[in-house]
C-alpha cells in the first residue's frame, strides 16, 4: 500500500476512526449489559496505529482494515496531525480543557527496539521509549509503567498492570494514556443539586442519587426524535479575557477544537439497548443527530457519576476482524525489535488491555484512559427533527448513553452508557 497523506486520506482515516468507534460501542455495551461503561475509542484507534508501526504483510492490512485507514503513511499522518497535534493538544493555558496523551514503549534489554521503530514512537506519537528488565526484575518493570501510567493520567489510573503477575516472557509493552478536564461552559449552581432523587434501572427497581439541575425556562442544546433526545453539553473553548482567543476575537477562538459531551436519552426507562443499536447502525449516526440549536428547557436534571472500567480487548477486536496480531504463529510484526545479532524477532500480542475513569459535577468533566498492548457546530440531514414544543424537559433518571466529542474533527475522545450512576463499575 502506498501512503497516501492528502486531505481524502485524512478524511478517510476519520470515517474509519468513527466506524471503529460504533463497532466498540455495540461490543462493549452487549458486554456490559448489567453495568456502566466507560471508554474512549480515540485510545483504542491510537493503539492500532501503534500496533501497525511496527507490522508488515496480512498483519498490517489487517490492522489497518479494522482502524479503518488506506495506509499506514495515512494512519501515521492522520494520528499526529488532526488527533495528537489538534484534539488532544492540551489548551489549559488560555482557559479551555486540559488534556494529556502520553504515548510510551518499553522493551526488554535483550531484545532493543529496532530504530525505526523507535523513531515511529518518538517522532510520530511524540511518545518515549525505555529499556527495562522483564526476564529478571519484571516487577520493577511493571511498577514504571504504572508510575508512568500515573503521572499520564494525573492519577486518575494508578494501577493497570499488576506487578506481581508480570510474565517473565514478556519482550514489549506499548501504551497509550489520555486525560481530559473539561469545564463547562455553562456550569451547573451546586445549590441546585438535589439528592436522594429517584434514578429507575432496566430491571424495574430504582435507587437514589444526586441530580444537577438548573432553574426552569431556561435554554439548552436539545434535539428531539421519535424514541430519543439529544443534549448537548459544550466545554469551555477559552477564557472570555484571553488576549488572543476572548470574545473579542470571534474568528481565532472558532479555530479551537470544541468539545462537548452529548447524552443519548431513550424515552423508555428500557429503552437503551435499542437506542444503542440505533446509534451503531451507521458510523455518521451520532454525528448526524447532535442539537443544533438552543430550546426552552422546562424539567432539567442530569445525574453526577463517576465511572471506572478495564477490559481486555482481545475479543472485541478480534470480532471485528483482528485476529492475525494475537496469533502466535504470526510472522507479520517482526519489524519492533531485533535480538543481539540484530536480527527480527518473532512477535505476537498477548494481550490489549483497556482502562478508562470519568467523572461528571457540576463543573465539568475529569476523565483518563490507558490502553496497553503487549508486544460548537452540530447538524442533522433526515429533516425529522420536529419542532421542539414550547417547552422541552431533559430528565436524565434512567440508563443513557454518552458521549465526548470534540466536533471539528468529529472524533470520539469517550464514549460510554450510565446504567447505574451511584455505582463506579
Amino acid at each position: 500500500m502506498s501512503a497516501d497523506n492528502g486531505g481524502g486520506a485524512a478524511s478517510t482515516c476519520q470515517s474509519g476512526q468513527t466506524a471503529l468507534a460504533a463497532g466498540l460501542l455495540n461490543r462493549f455495551a452487549a458486554a456490559t449489559a448489567d453495568g456502566n461503561l466507560v471508554f474512549s475509542p480515540v485510545s483504542i484507534h491510537l493503539a492500532l496505529a501503534l500496533m501497525s508501526a511496527g507490522a508488515a504483510g496480512d498483519t498490517l492490512n489487517e490492522i489497518l482494515a479494522v482502524a479503518g485507514a488506506p495506509s499506514r503513511g495515512a494512519l501515521e499522518a492522520f494520528i499526529r496531525e488532526t488527533v495528537v497535534e489538534r484534539t488532544l493538544a492540551d489548551r489549559s493555558g488560555i482557559g479551555g480543557p486540559c488534556v494529556a496523551f502520553a504515548c510510551g514503549a518499553w522493551s526488554d534489554k535483550s531484545f532493543p527496539l529496532k530504530q525505526a521503530y523507535r523513531d515511529t514512537i518518538v517522532r510520530t506519537y511524540k511518545g518515549e521509549t525505555w529499556t527495562v528488565d522483564f526476564q529478571d526484575h519484571p516487577v520493577e518493570a511493571r511498577k514504571q509503567i504504572n508510575t508512568w501510567v500515573a503521572n499520564a493520567t494525573r492519577n486518575l489510573i494508578t494501577e493497570v498492570l499488576d506487578p506481581h503477575e508480570q510474565s517473565r516472557d514478556t519482550l514489549k509493552v506499548v501504551a497509550n494514556a489520555i486525560y481530559f478536564k473539561g469545564e463547562w461552559r455553562q456550569p451547573f449552581d451546586k445549590e441546585h443539586t438535589v439528592d436522594h432523587q429517584k434514578f429507575h434501572l432496566l430491571d424495574g427497581s430504582s435507587i437514589e442519587t444526586s441530580f444537577m439541575r438548573r432553574q426552569r425556562l431556561h435554554e439548552e442544546r436539545i434535539a428531539c426524535y421519535d424514541g430519543f433526545k439529544v443534549l448537548k453539553l459544550p466545554y469551555n473553548v477559552a477564557d472570555d479575557d484571553s488576549p488572543q482567543y476572548g470574545l473579542h476575537n470571534y474568528k481565532m477562538r472558532m479555530t479551537l477544537p470544541s468539545f462537548s459531551m452529548c447524552v443519548f436519552l431513550p424515552d423508555a426507562r428500557d429503552g437503551l439497548t435499542g437506542l444503542v443499536d440505533r446509534l451503531t447502525s451507521r458510523p455518521e449516526f451520532l454525528h448526524e443527530h447532535l442539537p443544533r440549536a438552543f430550546v426552552p428547557v422546562g424539567d432539567f436534571r442530569l445525574p453526577k457519576f463517576k465511572l471506572s472500567f478495564r477490559s481486555s480487548l482481545v475479543g472485541i477486536l478480534q470480532s471485528l476482524g483482528l485476529r492475525l496480531p494475537f496469533e502466535p504463529s504470526t510472522k507479520g510484526l517482526t519489524e519492533k525489535m531485533e535480538d543481539d545479532d540484530g536480527k527480527g524477532v518473532q512477535l505476537y500480542v498477548d494481550d490489549v488491555i483497556h482502562k478508562a475513569v470519568i467523572e461528571v459535577n457540576e463543573e465539568g468533566s475529569e476523565a483518563a484512559a490507558f490502553t496497553e498492548s503487549d508486544d460548537e457546530m452540530g447538524f442533522s440531514l433526515f429533516g425529522d427533527e420536529p419542532p421542539p414544543p414550547k417547552l422541552v424537559d431533559f430528565v436524565a433518571d434512567h440508563p443513557f448513553a454518552f458521549f465526548i466529542v470534540e466536533e471539528t474533527t468529529g472524533t470520539i475522545v469517550f464514549s460510554g452508557h450510565v446504567l447505574d450512576p451511584s455505582k463506579e463499575g
